[in-house]
């Protein structure tokens, strides 16, 4: 049973990295947008296709920490560290596998997708693509030693790191930008060499003793199939689910690019608002996945049935507080980052309209998924989520922009609607209890 100090313990460091993440992403976006709107309009469009690679990464690493916290609440420590180390070894190496196509067909890719956006900014797109790219492995690894940090219970690590981390990125920002005029590069070299630090860090604490999964020896990981398929049955489905998402919004980029620099601009800020207000509640999710994973390994399910709805309860007065801070904060937001009134006045708008209803929604079309999910139950997430993606947040999306004419608020319509059918769907499957039936060690 975990006491309420546990579960403060637990979630409070994840919730603030994850904030803290977010905070420093928007200052970070702050200090391009001062180069200039090609500048920012570049790193939106080239961000949207490295959250799609960062977010399956992040979904993979997960289904690891899945099993890890299993294993650990059946208390079986030395099967908890194989599966350790498996997740380290196979992570690491898809990403590699993909910084090298993306390092290889760059420029292919950046013309197949964003072809219609003006010169500049297609010439701005694949200077910050280079480095980001470069970055995946290191993305890769910090992920899979993190959250099996987190699969023991152990959340203040990965907080600390990440914390120095967004610090570095901050001051390395404003170093090349500013002090160099590096402008565009400057920005992904200094996230390229925070995101090194931060998998070099963490890999070095996951060599320490004092704790129960402890990895050593690295180059000398070998593949065990038996558990590499038990962790990708649990990280696929959610890494393809994560990456449809983010595949949607890549796919909903092409039709905000048709609009102009201005709705570029306004939709990348508003998408970078909407994500501040709403990364303490996944903060949330994240720590529940660990609770759950842990009290199913254990074999008490009424407990995990409980807990989901007591975080839920939590994640909804969190969201609440984070809507209204960040809507308070928008005007001062846009006037630091130095936008164009119209820009501006665009992302106030659609910024409003989220305020008044991610706090309806949103939770039940996410917050359940993390505990179902924790427990075995990833393929019914990935159908139902990427339907009602595909349904509500691109082809409604792209209806409302292409045919409507509601400009970018077409964007978040189709937002809206996605949340409330998922939540729905989600909330019935919760109430039946399906997803207990699922088995993953």
């Amino acid at each position: 049973m975990f006491t309420n100090k546990m579960i403060a313990g637990l979630l409070i460091p994840v919730v603030l990295e994850q904030l803290l993440n977010s905070i420093m992403g928007t200052a970070d976006t702050m200090m391009v947008s001062n180069v200039g709107s090609a500048a920012i309009s570049a790193v939106s469009l080239v961000d949207s296709i490295n959250v799609l690679v960062i977010q399956a990464f992040s979904a993979l690493a997960a289904g690891g920490a899945i099993v890890c916290a299993q294993y650990i609440g059946q208390k079986n420590v030395k099967k908890a560290n194989e599966s350790a180390r498996q997740v380290l070894f196979i992570i690491t190496a898809i990403s590699v596998v993909i910084s090298l196509i993306c390092l290889v067909f760059q420029k292919p890719m950046l013309h197949l997708i964003f072809g219609s956006v003006e010169a500049e900014v297609m010439r701005a797109s694949e200077i910050y693509f280079f480095y980001t790219a470069l970055s995946f492995p290191f993305i890769a690894a910090y992920d899979s030693a993190a959250s099996i940090f987190r699969a023991q219970d152990n959340t203040k690590g990965p907080m600390l790191i990440s914390m120095i981390s967004n610090v570095m990125n901050i001051a390395g920002n404003a170093m090349l930008i500013w002090g160099f005029h590096m402008g565009v590069a400057g920005a992904a070299l200094a996230t390229l060499i925070s995101r090194v630090f931060c998998a070099v860090v963490v890999l070095i604490q996951l060599r320490r003793d004092r704790q129960p999964i402890v990895v050593r020896d690295y180059l000398k990981i070998r593949p065990d199939f038996r558990m590499i398929r038990r962790i990708l049955s649990i990280g696929i489905p959610s890494g393809v689910e994560n990456s449809m998402f983010q595949l949607g919004k890549l796919a909903i980029q092409s039709s905000v690019s048709t609009l102009g620099t201005v709705a570029i601009a306004a939709q990348a800020m508003t998408s970078i608002l909407e994500n501040l207000n709403g990364i303490a509640a996944i903060g949330v999710g994240v720590g529940l996945m660990t609770i759950v994973g842990q009290c199913i390994g254990a074999g008490r399910k009424d407990e995990a049935v409980y807990y989901i709805k007591k975080l839920c309860m939590i994640a909804e007065v969190i969201l609440i507080i984070s809507c209204l801070s960040v809507f308070a904060l928008t005007k001062p937001i846009t006037i630091l980052g130095d936008m164009e009134k119209e820009s501006a006045d665009m992302c106030f708008h659609m910024t409003m309209w989220i305020t008044i209803v991610k706090p309806l929604v949103w939770i039940m079309a996410f917050i359940p998924g993390y505990g179902m999910r924790a427990a075995g139950d990833v393929k019914f997430s990935m159908i139902t989520s990427c339907t009602t993606m595909w349904l509500c947040r691109f082809c409604l999306s792209v209806f409302m922009i292409r045919v409507v004419g509601v400009g970018a608020m077409g964007v978040w319509i189709g937002m809206f609607s996605d949340w409330t059918l998922r939540g729905i769907i989600f909330s019935w499957r919760f109430h039946s209890r399906k997803w207990l039936k699922h088995q993953v060690i």
